[in-house]
Parts: C-alpha cells; structure tokens; sequence
C-alpha cells in the first residue's frame, strides 16, 4: 500500500463520516425540519457520480468512500421525507410513520 492509498483511505473515512451526525440527529431527535432535502439528494447524485468514476478509473477509496456515502446519504434521504412527510399526512403515526 502506498502512501498516496494512504491518504485516499483516510479520504474516505473523513468524506463518508461527515453525514453521519446529521443521520444520528434524525434518528434521536426524530426533527428534519432544519435539514434541507435539496442538499441531502445533491450528496446522494454526487455520490453516484464520483462512485462512477472510481469505477472507470479503477480507484477503489472513490469506490469505497461514495458507496458509503450513498448508503448514509440515502438513509439521511429516507429519514428526512419519512419524518418531515409521512408524518404530516398521517397524524395518527407517531414521528416514524407508525400506527
């Protein structure tokens, strides 16, 4: 491993840790109100995209760190229109769209 797999690993452990506060304040606080989806579905795109190109160029930390990225950032996804939406159209479930 080279210094520069090194630094593309340690890439993708920043890259991919930076929406996970935000999943772990949905989860808990079960609010999305302040949470803009636009920007949740933008990181999902750009996750597709560059999870592309790492594949068309053979770079496994692009592959890895964006199919994490996308795993997290459609959770992140799901929760905000599950809290935000469901719930609003339902007000007999409770904050996670259940009965």
């Amino acid at each position: 491993m080279t210094n520069t797999d090194i630094l593309g690993y340690t890439a993708t452990v920043v890259g991919t840790s930076m929406m996970v506060p935000q999943v772990v304040r949905l989860i808990r606080t079960k609010k999305a109100g302040d949470l803009s989806l636009g920007t949740a579905a933008l990181y999902v795109a750009n996750c597709v995209l560059w999870f592309t190109y790492g594949h068309l160029t053979k770079t496994p930390p692009v592959m890895l760190a964006n199919a994490v990225g996308f795993v997290i950032g459609m959770l992140q996804l799901i929760l905000i229109i599950k809290i935000r939406y469901i719930t609003v159209l339902d007000p007999t479930a409770d904050d996670l769209g259940r009965k």
